[in-house]
């Protein structure tokens, strides 16, 4: 098959959703669906040991969280799939949002129990911002919830996006009797257990034990209307961000998802062109290209390793291939490349645009990097950098141990989950992150993958502003207002707060403090 025939069998999406709402159980259920797994672990499967596969790292199956992004491909039907299952815990947003520049659509599950909560708002604005195609999957509906015209007039009214039921739920919870697949013009029936029974709309008739009852006759009411005065489908929309197509089922029934999943792969997205700093790139142009959206230390724990995520954007990767980074110019050779379901892992001998891979790192790459073929040395748009919000100053508790600490401190910054600084000319290692569960995991992995007990002493929030080095007056700054360095070495000022700031610039006006997070135009998603 040609280049461009390979790429358009690609669907690299990714799953969104707040904690909670079911994300991980119906990324799982996909895998099922894939014949990747057996048997599905719901995340909380702590009492039956069964964890989620996509939940790879420890602290994971401890907490019943996702908190890394897991890479899973495989085929299904006709296509190459890529799911990037998202941490939905808000520490760990920097995380997904990166995840969302490598995806060509996402779905968004949404409890229909509790609706739009603040996290799926959140990344729901960053999709939106990026055009990036949405499909819902209204989730739990074997339980009482909230009435699917409610979820739908939310939908439209917070995200300000039109919604198509492409099917419709007839009861919840304990009346739940399944949905109306409204594309395929067939009844998708719940029969409590795992196996789905479809009944085209022209043979209903013969199940009076189903249509017979108030709450399908009620749901087919709502059809009525729905076909009536609800906006029509529009898939020139849809791929413009401007419609979400609505599945309503349950993850963990399992009930709804292979329908949906048959629906979703047909309408979704193949991967389109991109930006970079020499134009629009084709997906299917002849020269390899891709970006690294994400660095992952010790997937491996016994071999130390360190994985760059690659999201391929154009050509074809074969194994053993020569690629030039872009920002250095220098050239090496890929030579061990792998594909994932979550921690297990393949060698990938070959890849197209819309395919995920993971390569070696050497320790050169750096979250953002682009890696070409030819002679070109473009480069693809820059990645989202947030500011930390949360600061503290970290050391080893054994002194005997500050090489193993300054490795797993280096190797974990380079992840992008939490931001370096030093205190100017000092020793005294300072590390930002957005939120408290980031220094957890920071800890956690500290002593379990590189043996280092850390020590946290808070420093609560501070702003940082950056200054020029001829700028640099020690005599100016103290505890309150601490110089320091980011990991480049760039000066910096970490404000105590707001007041401090403010006062400084008055006191200081000749003195330039840049906030270099305010470059970027991601921030203003999250007033």
């Amino acid at each position: 098959m040609t280049i461009h025939d390979e790429m358009k069998k690609r669907r690299t999406f990714a799953i969104i959703s707040h904690p909670d709402a079911g994300k991980t159980t119906m990324t799982e259920k996909m895998l099922l669906l894939g014949n990747l797994i057996r048997s599905a672990g719901t995340v909380k499967g702590k009492k039956s040991g069964k964890f989620a596969t996509s939940d790879w790292m420890e602290i994971e199956k401890q907490r019943g969280i996702s908190v890394t992004s897991s890479v899973m491909n495989f085929p299904y039907k006709d296509y190459q799939v890529n799911i990037l299952d998202t941490p939905g815990h808000e520490d760990f947003s920097e995380d997904t949002y990166r995840t969302l520049t490598a995806v060509d659509s996402v779905v968004m599950v949404i409890d229909g129990t509790k609706g739009i909560e603040a996290q799926t708002l959140k990344l729901f604005k960053v999709c939106k911002m990026r055009g990036i195609p949405i499909f819902t999957f209204i989730n739990k509906m074997d339980r009482e919830g909230r009435e699917p015209f409610e979820l739908m007039e939310e939908i439209e009214e917070t995200l300000n996006i039109e919604t198509y039921p492409m099917t419709w739920p007839a009861g919840m919870g304990k009346r739940f009797l399944g949905v109306f697949d409204r594309n395929n013009e067939e009844f998708v029936r719940f029969t409590g257990n795992e196996e789905e029974t479809y009944i085209p709309y022209d043979e209903l008739d013969q199940h009076p034990d189903l249509t017979e009852q108030a709450t399908y006759q009620e749901a087919k009411d709502e059809m009525a209307l729905l076909d009536e005065a609800g906006d029509e489908f529009d898939m020139e929309k849809v791929l413009k961000g401007d419609q979400t197509p609505v599945f309503f089922g349950s993850a963990l029934a399992p009930f709804g998802v292979e329908t949906f999943f048959n629906s979703f792969i047909d309408m979704a997205p193949e991967p389109a062109p991109r930006k970079s700093t020499e134009g629009i790139v084709s997906p299917d142009n002849e020269e390899f290209s891709g970006f690294i959206f994400k660095i992952q230390a010790n997937m491996n724990p016994q071999h130390r390793d360190r994985i760059a995520f690659v999201r391929i954007c154009s050509g074809k990767f074969e194994r053993g291939m020569n690629v030039t980074l872009s920002r250095t110019g220098k050239t090496f050779k890929l030579a061990q490349s792998t594909q994932f379901v979550a921690s297990s892992r393949g060698t990938v001998e070959e890849g197209y645009a819309g395919d995920i891979i993971g390569i070696y790192d050497p320790n050169v790459y750096r979250i953002g990097d682009t890696i070409v073929t030819g002679k070109s040395k473009y480069e693809y748009d820059e990645l989202p950098q947030f500011p930390p919000e949360l600061f503290k100053k970290v050391t080893a508790k054994n002194v005997m141990k500050s090489k193993q600490f300054r490795k797993g401190l280096e190797q974990l910054v380079q992840e992008g989950a939490i931001q370096l600084f030093k205190r100017y000319r000092f020793e005294d290692y300072i590390i930002g992150a957005v939120g408290e569960l980031q220094y957890e995991v920071f800890e956690y992995r500290m002593k379990n993958e590189y043996n280092v007990d850390v020590e946290l002493t808070p420093m609560g929030e501070r702003i940082p502003r950056w200054l020029r080095e001829d700028q640099v007056d020690e005599s100016l700054f103290d505890e309150r207002n601490m110089l320091a360095q980011d990991r480049e070495g760039n000066p910096l000022v970490l404000f105590k707060n707001d007041f401090s700031l403010r006062w400084f610039e008055d006191k200081h006006p000749d003195i330039e403090l840049t906030d270099l997070f305010e470059v970027n135009q991601y921030n203003q998603a999250f007033e």
